[in-house]
């Protein structure tokens, strides 16, 4: 929970600390100390929209599951928060935290976009609208945030990566890829302490590339990028996969061979090998590129 911004209800500088602390109090899970926190707020300032609100949380997280009557206390909170306030992108997070607790997640993104009007740019908002949009399927959204995010953020390294899945599991391959390479061109040396997780995103660049049937192009992005894919039995896999859709059956049998030397127990190798040799059906060439 992030109180960035200007409140539209501000506190005198000791209730202000106050509310920092039942903020920090709900991080860490201690809600009824949060609750004890916000009535010494809320004994002078009885209609503070955030304090409301986020008692109304705390109670929440409190309630048994199953208590009704504690349930509703907790909304009846909330919704007095937001009414005392509303101009607060808190209340509106907040109410929409407690929909999304309560599996309401339609209701729960209508609230996270009503605290989004008011402060356009928080990022934990626009994270918490992210889950809930690819938790409903809605993925054109999913990705318009995923960009605000981005934006936002362009340092972030998981920004550029979660940004191209976005694109590609909503079936953007080719976008997804160039994220990637946009992503690939801002990086100077890559420090050796994120080789690894550089290597996986280059792969996964790859894995795209074919998935949306661009064989060669995905090849090409492979043997160009080799030096730098730490997981070399992942790359030889993938490249044996690769020129067998494309049909390049003789080269495909010998990178096969190679992976059968290293593991002679791998049926998939096997399979490989007899595809590429014409002693399977066509059917069971169409094998997705990918590991093996």
């Amino acid at each position: 929970m992030s109180s960035s911004g200007t409140p539209s209800q501000p506190l005198p500088s000791k209730e202000a600390g106050l509310f920092k602390q039942v903020l920090k109090l709900h991080e860490s899970k201690l809600y009824k100390k949060a609750v004890k926190t916000a009535d010494q707020i809320l004994k002078k300032f009885p209609e503070h929209g955030e304090t409301l609100a986020m008692k109304g949380l705390c109670l929440r997280n409190l309630a048994p599951e199953g208590d009704k009557e504690k349930k509703e206390e907790a909304y009846e909170l909330v919704r007095k928060g937001v009414k005392c306030d509303l101009k607060s992108h808190v209340c509106w997070h907040v109410y929409g935290l407690l929909y999304r607790q309560d599996r309401e997640y339609k209701e729960a993104i209508k609230c996270y976009l009503n605290a989004l009007r008011i402060d356009k740019e928080n990022v934990q908002i626009l994270r918490d609208l992210a889950l809930l949009q690819i938790q409903m399927r809605d993925l054109a959204a999913f990705v318009d945030t995923r960009h605000q995010l981005l934006t936002l953020k362009p340092s972030n390294r998981s920004n550029w990566i979660t940004f191209a899945v976005a694109h590609h599991i909503n079936g953007n391959h080719e976008l997804a890829v160039q994220v990637l390479d946009q992503f690939e061109a801002t990086l100077g040396e890559v420090p050796a302490s994120e080789a690894y997780e550089h290597s996986e995103m280059l792969m996964f660049a790859a894995s795209v590339l074919a998935e949306g049937g661009k064989h060669a192009e995905a090849l090409a992005y492979l043997d160009k990028r080799k030096d730098k894919i730490k997981d070399r039995l992942g790359l030889a896999e993938m490249q044996a996969s690769l020129l067998l859709q494309m049909g390049r059956r003789e080269e495909a049998a010998l990178e096969y061979r190679k992976l059968l030397a290293i593991n002679p127990n791998n049926y998939k190798y096997h399979d490989g090998l007899r595809a590429a040799l014409q002693l399977v059906p066509q059917a069971a060439q169409d094998r997705p590129a990918g590991r093996q």
